[in-house]
């Protein structure tokens, strides 16, 4: 497999929600008008607390005039991502970082390099610390041919002769516990692109979502909102009340139309410096085959695993001896029905989540199918 280390310097920041307002007119700009900055990596993510960023230093600089207001990570981050070559030739149907998991994610936990992820529609992004990388690169040769972006050229990295670290065997993985506790809110998500020559089409909804957008009903953990552009590819993720707000067939969707549970990882603020947390969520997850998307803020993780594979998600997380709150059976979810009565296997009313242009982003290929809503209240809670 070929993993890519691409040549933006990002920086990881917060914003507290309550502030955001200084910061909007160097985010329109960021997010609309393309040709008036060179910033290829911009990712944004709202939630009850903050808006958690990851931009590179072109970016950066439209937003330094607020810098007081602006939380940032005291360290640059390198993005590596997969080829989508390499992700596509497995036999399994899972998707996401569950590809990953066992060449990437692990080697980076046993080599104590703490992680920060991103995925999104189109792929998975796993950013290290800059002073990190060496250390990131050694260890993962034996599973990869490495690529480096120097200005602008891809470029093959060299073979130090070492061999590498190794992937620890199956009984070792097998002894890795989830140590943060996981809370599991009964909302709804899509994770769905945009084409950049629509943006402008749904500029007015886009920019009310992100920046004026009211409290979840559904409480704090499921207030979660994800824009990023990198590299000109759009993705979103939203709940899919939020999605029924654009027009019919302006976002992609994957063929199946599937939708997505969410668990919120941690119940305080997690850090930068602890290694694991990404890989005792996605180990069990990969060894059981199921498709996770995973997505890293400044104050908590976040995966998104398909939503009828819920009740097979808390099992393998339990047996790691996970503490899971508000996580809800297949069997009841009534009240999503009675807000959304002409679904049945679609995502939302008003969308059909199956229905995509024809030009629609193929990399991702999941193949989970949606399961219908039955009750708003979970049937049962984990600990």
């Amino acid at each position: 497999m070929e993993l890519y280390v691409l040549e933006h310097r990002l920086q990881v920041g917060s914003i507290p929600r309550d502030a955001i307002a200084p910061f909007t007119h160097g985010l329109v700009k960021l997010i609309l008008l393309r040709d008036k900055t060179k910033c290829k990596f911009l990712s944004l993510t709202r939630t009850a607390d903050e808006y958690s960023i990851i931009i590179d230093q072109e970016g950066l600089k439209e937003l330094e005039p607020l810098s007081d207001q602006l939380s940032l990570v005291n360290s640059v981050w390198y993005a590596q991502n997969v080829s989508a070559g390499a992700l596509g030739s497995g036999t399994g149907k899972a998707s996401g970082i569950t590809k990953i998991a066992k060449a990437l994610i692990l080697p980076l936990a046993e080599a104590q390099v703490p992680v920060f992820v991103m995925s999104t529609y189109q792929t998975d992004f796993i950013l290290v610390q800059e002073k990190d990388l060496d250390t990131s690169i050694e260890c993962l040769r034996s599973h990869f041919k490495i690529f480096r972006e120097v200005e602008g050229e891809t470029i093959e990295v060299p073979n130090s002769g070492s061999k590498g670290e190794t992937t620890p065997t199956r009984g070792e993985t097998n002894s890795r516990e989830i140590s943060h506790p996981l809370v599991a809110p009964p909302t709804r998500f899509s994770v769905t692109s945009l084409d950049p020559d629509t943006l402008p089409k749904v500029a007015t909804i886009l920019l009310d979502i992100l920046f004026y957008a009211d409290p979840s009903p559904e409480g704090s953990d499921a207030d979660f909102f994800s824009f990023s552009i990198i590299d000109g590819d759009i993705s979103l993720v939203m709940d899919t009340e939020t999605l029924t707000r654009f027009p019919s067939n302006a976002l992609f969707t994957s063929a199946t139309g599937e939708c997505w549970k969410m668990i919120k990882i941690g119940a305080v603020p997690l850090g930068f410096d602890e290694c694991g947390i990404v890989a005792q969520v996605s180990e069990p997850l990969a060894e059981a085959d199921i498709s996770m998307y995973y997505i890293s803020t400044y104050r908590y993780d976040h995966t998104l695993v398909p939503e009828e594979e819920m009740d097979g998600v808390v099992k393998v997380l339990l047996s790691r001896k996970a503490k899971i709150n508000g996580a809800a059976s297949s069997e009841g979810k009534e009240g999503e029905e009675d807000k959304d009565k002409t679904q049945s296997s679609s995502c939302t009313e008003g969308m059909d989540c199956s229905e995509a242009p024809s030009s629609a982003p193929v990399e991702r290929e999941e193949t989970m199918e949606q399961q219908d809503p039955t009750t708003s209240e979970p049937a049962n809670t984990y600990y």
